[in-house]
């Protein structure tokens, strides 16, 4: 018997921003010649239903994450991840997966109650290490990646203070924390979680690659945006880093398509045995 392809559910949350993000999302799932659809969250209001597809990947976008306390989006939007949540807690072996990326992973964690959601005190912008946990160590979609690995960060938001309560009750696992600086009396932030068995969620960018960003960044309405906000060095230093083949190309090769193959193997393998 043929087994059907899963379908994937984009959940656009860049809110009509131009971004880099759902060029790469797209071009992931099309690696894997997945059906997907787009779905404009926070500028629309439209959201999938959880019977229709198998696959959700929720994307960064500009902003709060608090952003939709008073509007209806949020409020569906949390209670689709809700339904996911049930649904993959019941006896049902087609489990449905989702990956939160950035200003989702911080939505979550809120929804959660995972950790304090704050501002930080600057932006952190750019190729930067990030640490895996001990728990992060054996991480499957961290395959291939060294205890010290290379990721894009972007955002002005963090979340720190894991509630270890609420990791336990829900079972979730911190895999990454930001950059350990032991000389410096700052929070380290929450860089990625296992939420559950089917839930994935990064504070960065696993999407991003090196060749469409250098192009992004080498664009001058782009590099002075930069170069105003962030500085000459950590633009020319970002530069540098997206020329590594060990550093954001390797963790775009590996986090998000080791999730998607995972998502795949389990659908076809309910689907070959119904």
């Amino acid at each position: 018997m043929e087994s059907r392809k899963p379908a994937v559910a984009i959940l656009d949350m860049y809110k009509g921003a131009p971004n880099q993000g759902m060029r790469n999302i797209r071009q992931l799932v099309e690696q894997f010649h997945l059906p997907y659809t787009i779905f404009d969250v926070r500028l629309k209001g439209e959201l999938p239903h959880p019977s229709a597809f198998d696959i959700y990947i929720s994307t960064g976008g500009p902003g709060s994450p608090f952003d939709g306390q008073d509007e209806s989006w949020e409020k569906d939007y949390f209670q689709l991840i809700d339904k996911i949540v049930h649904h993959n807690a019941g006896n049902t072996p087609n489990k449905k997966y989702l990956f939160a990326i950035c200003h989702s992973f911080q939505m979550l964690c809120r929804h959660f109650n995972l950790g304090k959601v704050c501002m930080r005190k600057s932006a952190s912008f750019g190729v930067l290490p990030t640490h895996k946990t001990e728990l992060g160590v054996d991480e499957p979609f961290f395959s291939g990646l060294e205890e010290i690995f290379y990721i894009v960060d972007s955002r002005s938001w963090q979340v720190i203070e894991p509630n270890e309560q609420a990791f336990n009750q829900i079972g979730a696992r911190l895999l990454a924390i930001e950059k350990n600086r032991p000389h410096i009396p700052l929070e380290r932030a929450m860089m990625a979680i296992r939420l559950t068995d089917e839930i994935f969620m990064t504070q960065f960018h696993p999407e991003a690659d090196p060749q469409g960003m250098m192009v992004y960044f080498q664009q001058e309405e782009k590099r002075k945006a930069v170069v105003e906000e962030h500085g000459e060095a950590k633009y020319n230093d970002m530069l540098f880093h997206l020329n590594d083949p060990d550093k954001i190309q390797l963790t775009q090769q590996t986090i998000i398509p080791l999730f998607l193959h995972r998502a795949i193997s389990q659908n076809q393998l309910i689907h070959s045995l119904s």
